[in-house]
């Protein structure tokens, strides 16, 4: 806890529900997963009439922001399994990956302050290729409270709870190519009655 913890400055401002670990896979786990994501057939990231600048390709679910809802994706690959099952561990006993986004993005890209879909519950976060300055922040009376997590390349983070659901996050335009995959689980249910979560 206490090498976490060193991540944050000041500690007392560390996100509840986010865990990182550095070292998730080796190295030549890293290199081979790299390669895989480049021979997917990536595409623009789509933001209705918006086209991002990083590359991506989804399985099991994406999000399609002009019908603002979830279509079905090619299923999960099978060169993908082994890290699953290592992600599903790591989150513990009841955790199940529905969908997975992987991510190219080349120098000078990042991604702007936004939460993930509501549509989904808890979010990890495997970085390869390069280390990358991952922001956090969350409105505190007329000012934000901001934290950074340093993720280092073959680390993985966690966003539950209040990191997932309070606060925003961005990755400011990296300095080095870059790949990430985004493993998601599906959010539950909610109970009759719910107050239903903002898209």
């Amino acid at each position: 806890m206490s090498e976490q913890l060193s991540l944050f400055a000041p500690a007392r401002l560390q996100p509840d529900g986010l865990r990182y670990a550095p070292n998730f896979i080796s190295a030549s786990s890293e290199q081979a997963l790299i390669a895989h994501v480049e021979a997917l057939p990536l595409q623009p990231f789509q933001f209705g009439q918006f086209e991002g600048h990083r590359r991506v390709a989804w399985f099991g679910y994406r999000y399609d922001y002009t019908l603002r809802r979830l279509q079905q994706a090619e299923p999960i690959p099978a060169w993908l399994s082994e890290v699953v099952a290592q992600v599903e561990a790591f989150g513990g006993a009841n955790t199940r990956i529905a969908q997975v986004l992987c991510t190219s993005y080349d120098v000078g890209v990042g991604i702007g302050w936004h939460r993930d879909k509501p549509h989904f519950g808890e979010v990890f976060g495997l970085s390869l290729g390069s280390a990358c300055k991952f922001r956090f922040r969350r409105r505190s009376g007329q000012s934000w409270q901001r934290v950074t997590l340093e993720a280092e390349p073959r680390s993985l983070y966690l966003m539950a709870g209040a990191s997932r659901h309070e606060w925003e996050h961005s990755i400011p335009p990296v300095a080095a190519p870059r790949w990430s995959i985004t493993f998601r689980t599906m959010a539950a249910p909610q109970e009759p009655g719910a107050a239903s979560q903002g898209g």
